[in-house]
């Protein structure tokens, strides 16, 4: 069995069935450390001397303790007494033998030396965070953390490089610009960024970032830029002939490529539309709207300017302009708790503003109302959005706008969970999307009814069904290049399989840069403790993001904290009105159970009564079963 170790983030192992336990966090300072000497020895005295300040009387037998555990959890299968192959003893200590490539940061190491650009762009996604992140006060991480944030910078600066040796400006623009913004004395990084932009044909831009690198070289470090930065800028200047490389214009075959194209294009763009002109706000909304959903990445980008492009609308002080801005954002949205709530609440109230503002124009009031409604989810806001939801759909009803329609459709979608036992309805919403989208080539729309559907029949006890729609959406996903689809598709056949503890590990990789953090907070672990609560076995501890307040009481009762769990349980608020809320009022009738607080047992029984038919798998991620044995419990005056 393969083993790996990751430190280009917090400190973790893998096996080819996932993360492997690596216990407390000595043991995995113990790892680190080994990983940090890159196959030298560490003397017993050194490790200790490192995972301590004030070792305790014990602790060569302690640091021996932790080997011997990290010894079984990477190497599970080793008969007794048989010598380590990884983690050996050898003279006065241990060493780490791990392959080169099984080991990110060396990895990461041999991959930066090439000049390719998707190496090098694949190699960059290896990071999860600061190198040795678990570790980031220890006196001896200090040196290699260094060592491998500049290797990583380097890599940046040579990605950027290598896509304009490729004859690609246009892509290496947003990492550069990026990276020059937060790293305002890496001078290669201005020079790069300015050459993309005068390549894209934005020179007024590529003159800016000198400028700009300048004054803040001057500012705050006291620095004059290098000659050749000054060079540069004289160059862009007088358009030297040598900044642009002949081949960026075409291919080898004598076609332009896509990001040639989309160059070029957005030079003219650049050089004939004004730069106060109105349309570039239309523009720039068009342009989120695609970027929304090609991946995480973009996702989270797309939140960030479309607040901003928003604000810019407001600051112009058209209305129209401002309601076309908002409205146009019409990115299918299908989970019911929101990413960013501050952000959502800011496009709720500016949509609001618009309303009051514009004219008796039925499609962009429309369009408004059902923003409301779709950044109103998850939220305990009353009738109102749900209202708007309604007026929405009844008026894109009486448009001939395919696309209005579907927009308004997804708001609805959002304000049907304002209580259990809505499964139905979903489904029926998602089956009109589906058919309208279908009709009128609404690719993403249709992608968003069949995942609409798919968690609607898993709720409704129909999983072959629920397949049916997960292998089309993941269809419509592959053929459009639509990445975020696989996040639900997988996490659904995870909750389906034979070993979900393991499917469900497997499958929150995805979530990592998924760019939805109102998906991915606390998902993994609560999905184990389904698990776990489904086969009687005790909670562990774990990070449980929003639906903490609902795995305590099994934490505490594992612990044999029984009078905590009790209060803990008295403490439950009532789940927020999303797909989650049938689980987590499963999970407070069957911990009330267990506590025998009948008050609580009541409270949860009356609350899902209403999905007393369905499977408490709304969300089409995790599931506790039927709703009906819980309600059984949670209530001696009913059955289901």
């Amino acid at each position: 069995m393969r083993v790996t170790f990751g430190v280009l983030g917090p400190v973790m192992a893998w096996d080819d069935t996932g993360p492997i336990a690596l216990r407390g966090p000595r043991h995995r300072a113990v790892l680190a450390r080994l990983v940090a000497a890159r196959g030298r020895v560490v003397p017993l005295g050194d490790l200790v001397t490192d995972l301590w300040v004030a070792p305790p009387a014990k602790a060569d037998a302690a640091v021996r303790t932790f080997v011997a555990a990290l010894r079984r959890a990477i190497e599970p299968s080793r008969p007794p007494r048989a010598p380590a192959r990884l983690l050996v003893t050898e003279g006065p200590g241990y060493a780490l033998r791990a392959d080169p490539d099984t080991v990110d940061a060396w990895r990461f190491e041999a991959a930066v030396r090439t000049t390719d650009a998707r190496r090098l762009a694949e190699a960059l996604s290896w990071w999860r965070g600061p190198a040795y992140a678990d570790f980031a006060a220890d006196p001896w991480t200090g040196a290699e953390r260094a060592r491998l944030a500049e290797l990583r910078l380097r890599a940046v600066e040579q990605l950027g490089e290598a896509r304009l040796a490729a004859g690609d400006p246009a892509s290496a623009i947003p990492d550069l610009d990026a990276h020059a913004t937060e790293h305002p004395w890496r001078e290669q990084a201005w020079r790069l960024l300015a050459l993309a932009l005068y390549r894209t044909g934005r020179q007024p831009e590529a003159l800016a970032v000198l400028r700009r690198a300048r004054a803040l070289l001057a500012g705050q470090l006291g620095l004059d830029p290098t000659p050749e930065l000054r060079h540069l800028e004289q160059d862009i200047l007088r358009q030297a002939p040598h900044l642009t490389l002949a081949q960026t214009t075409r291919t080898a075959s004598g076609d332009p490529t896509a990001g040639q194209v989309w160059a070029q294009a957005a030079a003219d763009y650049d050089r004939i539309v004004a730069a106060g002109a109105r349309a570039r706000l239309d523009s720039t909304v068009e342009m989120l709207r695609t970027l929304a959903v090609t991946g995480g990445g973009g996702l989270v980008a797309a939140r960030r300017h479309r607040t901003a492009a928003i604000a810019a609308a407001e600051e112009l002080g058209d209305p129209v302009l401002t309601a076309r801005v908002i409205g146009a954002y019409d990115v299918p949205a299908i989970w019911t708790r929101s990413d960013d709530p501050g952000q959502a609440a800011t496009v709720v109230a500016a949509a609001r503003r618009a309303l009051r503002l514009v004219p008796a124009d039925d499609r962009l009031r429309a369009r408004l109302m059902a923003t409301i409604a779709i950044e109103s989810r998850g939220a305990a806001a009353g009738a109102g959005p749900r209202a708007f939801a309604e007026e929405a759909v009844a008026t894109a009803r009486g448009q001939d706008d395919p696309g209005l329609l579907a927009f308004a459709l997804n708001g609805l979608f959002m304000q049907t969970a304002h209580r259990t036992g809505l499964a139905g309805e979903r489904d029926r919403i998602g089956a009109e999307l589906v058919e309208l989208a279908g009709r009128h080539g609404l690719v993403t729309y249709e992608v968003l009814g069949r995942l609409i559907r798919l968690q609607a029949c898993a709720a409704l006890g129909d999983p072959a069904a629920a397949e049916g729609h997960a292998a089309a959406a993941d269809d419509l996903a592959g053929r459009h290049e639509l990445p975020l689809v696989a996040v639900f598709t997988t996490w659904f056949r995870a909750m389906r399989a034979e070993d979900p503890e393991h499917a469900y590990r497997q499958a929150a990789g995805q979530l990592d840069d998924s760019g939805m953090p109102g998906l991915a907070g606390g998902l993994r672990d609560l999905a184990l403790l389904t698990v776990r609560v489904r086969a009687g076995r005790p909670a562990r501890p774990g990070d449980f993001g929003p639906y903490e307040p609902w795995a305590r009481p099994y934490v505490l009762l594992a612990e044999g904290r029984t009078e905590q769990a009790r209060q803990a349980l008295l403490d439950l608020p009532a789940p927020p009105p999303d797909l989650m809320a049938e689980v987590l009022w499963c999970l407070t009738a069957r911990a009330a159970t267990q506590l025998d607080d009948q008050a609580t047992v009541r409270r949860a029984g009356a609350a899902l009564w209403p999905a007393r038919h369905e499977v408490s798998a709304g969300s089409g991620l995790v599931s506790l079963g039927r709703v009906s044995q819980y309600a059984v419990n949670a209530s001696n005056e009913r059955s289901a």
